[in-house]
Order: C-alpha cells, then sequence, then structure tokens
C-alpha cells in the first residue's frame, strides 16, 4: 500500500474511534495536531509517514478515558497498522511514539527518543496552549464538572505522574501546573517559536480573567 492510500485509511479509522470523543480530544484534535505536525516537519529531516500515523494515532485511546490505562492507545495502534500491513519498524517507532508523548504532570522521564517523537509531542503540546489550548482546558474542565477557580486551591506543581491523573483540581489551576510550562518544554524551533504567542495570548486570558474576578474591569 502506498502512503498516501494508508494515510486516509487511517484518517478513516481515527474518525471511526473518536466519533463520541469529549470535545477537547476528538477527530478535530487530531486534525489540529496533524497540520502541527506537518507545519514543524518541513523545518525538520524527518521521516514523515511516521510523523504522519504518530500524530494521527496519538491518542486514539487517550488513558484518561479508559480508566488511566495507558496500553489500550498502542494495543489499539498496532492492532489497525498490523491489519494494514504496515513494516513493523514503523509499527516500533509509532508505538513509541504514543507511549512517550503525554505531559503526565511534567515529571515523566521519555523512555525513547527520535526527531519524529520530538515533532509529534510538539504538535500536540501547541494544540494545549493559546486560545485552543484555553478552549480545551474549559470544555474538559466542565466535561468533568469541575469548578472554574477556587483562590483558597493553589496549584500543585510538584505532583507524581499518578497524583497528576487523579487530581480534581479548579480548571485554572491546570494553566499553572501544565499550560503555561509547555513553552519551555518544546522541542524544536519551529515549535518554540509558535509557542511563544500562543503562551503570551494565555497570559494575557489570565490577567483579564483575575481584573474580572475581582471586579476590576
Amino acid at each position: 500500500m502506498n502512503d498516501s492510500r494508508l494515510i486516509e485509511k487511517t484518517i478513516l479509522f481515527v474518525k471511526k474511534e473518536l466519533e463520541n470523543a469529549e470535545g477537547g480530544h476528538d477527530w478535530f484534535h487530531i486534525e489540529r495536531v496533524y497540520k502541527n505536525a506537518l507545519l514543524i516537519a518541513k523545518n525538520e529531516k524527518c521521516d514523515e509517514i511516521v510523523v504522519k500515523l504518530g500524530a494521527l494515532l496519538h491518542d486514539i485511546a487517550d488513558s484518561k478515558f479508559h480508566d488511566g490505562d495507558e496500553t489500550v492507545g498502542p494495543k489499539k495502534a498496532r492492532k489497525f497498522l498490523e491489519k494494514e500491513n504496515v513494516d513493523q519498524t514503523i509499527i516500533a517507532h509509532v508505538l513509541n511514539i504514543i507511549e512517550n508523548i503525554s505531559f503526565k504532570g511534567g515529571n515523566f522521564e521519555k523512555r525513547f527518543h527520535s526527531k519524529e517523537l520530538d515533532i509529534v509531542q510538539d504538535a500536540d503540546r501547541l494544540d494545549a496552549i493559546g486560545a485552543i489550548g484555553i478552549a480545551r482546558t474549559f470544555n474538559y474542565g466542565g466535561f468533568k464538572n469541575r469548578i472554574l477557580y477556587n483562590p483558597d486551591i493553589v496549584p500543585e506543581m510538584n505532583m507524581s505522574k499518578e497524583e497528576y491523573k487523579k487530581s480534581e483540581a479548579p480548571t485554572l489551576n491546570h494553566f499553572y501546573e501544565k499550560l503555561l510550562l509547555l513553552k519551555d518544554k518544546m522541542n524544536t524551533e519551529t515549535g518554540k517559536q509558535i509557542a511563544k504567542e500562543r503562551h503570551l495570548f494565555m497570559e494575557t486570558f489570565l490577567s483579564q480573567f483575575y481584573a474580572e474576578w475581582e471586579g476590576e474591569k
């Protein structure tokens, strides 16, 4: 099977799998990450088919929606890729991207490194910040029925992976526990440049939020 046909089939598979997904982790999230990854890849020496498959399959079964089970996504991806007779070397690389892409509280040490993982990880992190990131954060907070903000509940900056996954903190705390940290965790120059502008937008939003909360504006 040629690469373009494989990507077409992968897109159809992902759309089907995520047709009832939460709004911040649905097909449109995947599509944005895919576009981000293609943009970043233009300036990097990489295996483009691995980048494309990694971006399309990175959230095929987010552990947040599977009782924290991090094995579901890689298993689904492997089953699909093997069904399409994808080379085992490519499959292994894509699975490593899926298994090592997540933030997980910021205390997770990647067990695998590649330029393709760097690209897809940056692409995914870009979708977590800026205007889209703000929208996704509050969408997920509403999905989990979390309060918007409580000045008495301060952000936890040193959570373990398990503590991060189980956190029920106010939605605004997520900006400090993850979103505002991502700018300095970008891997590629393109990712770093895009992240700067999106980071600034979040800082402006937070300033306005606190002013409105206090009745100052």
